[in-house]
């Protein structure tokens, strides 16, 4: 079992965590998230409140996707979930760990190895699965150009 597969399933079930900046701040239906054959047993959408112009207005959610069968091929899940969000309009998506979320440290370097996974509007997604390129300098690069998308997107909605 890789680093991140562990990681997920630190509470007995796999738990993909993952974000989106601009689809609105009204969660996608539990249907949406029904991909690559599978669907997630429980389903915990949040739209993250008191968020800091002009993100507010993009809107921002998690959702906590829950697996009980921690066997299954999750790294092709959350690629077709990040693929997923980011397909109606522009958006920014992204999955970490439980606890990585906060306005402050948004893909931030400080953060880049808790994200194991982004999407941006118009290209394809990205999952990393091994622990040690998440701790690189090459992954850290990668996540500060999803933070510029996400300052892209910011900047024109506003």
């Amino acid at each position: 079992m890789s680093e991140v597969q562990e990681a997920i399933c630190w509470s007995g079930p796999a738990t993909v965590i993952v974000f989106v900046i601009g689809s609105g701040d009204t969660p996608l239906p539990r249907e949406t998230f029904h991909l690559e054959g599978m669907a997630p047993d429980d389903f915990l959408p949040f739209p993250l409140q008191s968020a800091p112009e002009p993100l507010d207005r993009l809107g921002v959610v998690s959702y906590d996707l829950t697996f009980d069968d921690t066997a299954l091929d999750l790294r092709e899940y959350t690629r077709a979930v990040l693929r997923r969000l980011c397909a109606d309009g522009r958006a920014v998506a992204w999955a970490a760990y439980e606890g990585s979320f906060h306005f402050d440290h948004l893909l931030t370097p400080d953060i880049a190895e808790q994200v194991y996974g982004y999407c941006v509007s118009g290209f394809e997604p990205v999952v990393e699965w091994d622990g040690d390129a998440l701790r690189g300098d090459d992954w850290k690069r990668r996540i500060a150009e999803v933070r510029a998308a996400v300052d892209r997107l910011t900047t024109d909605a506003a």
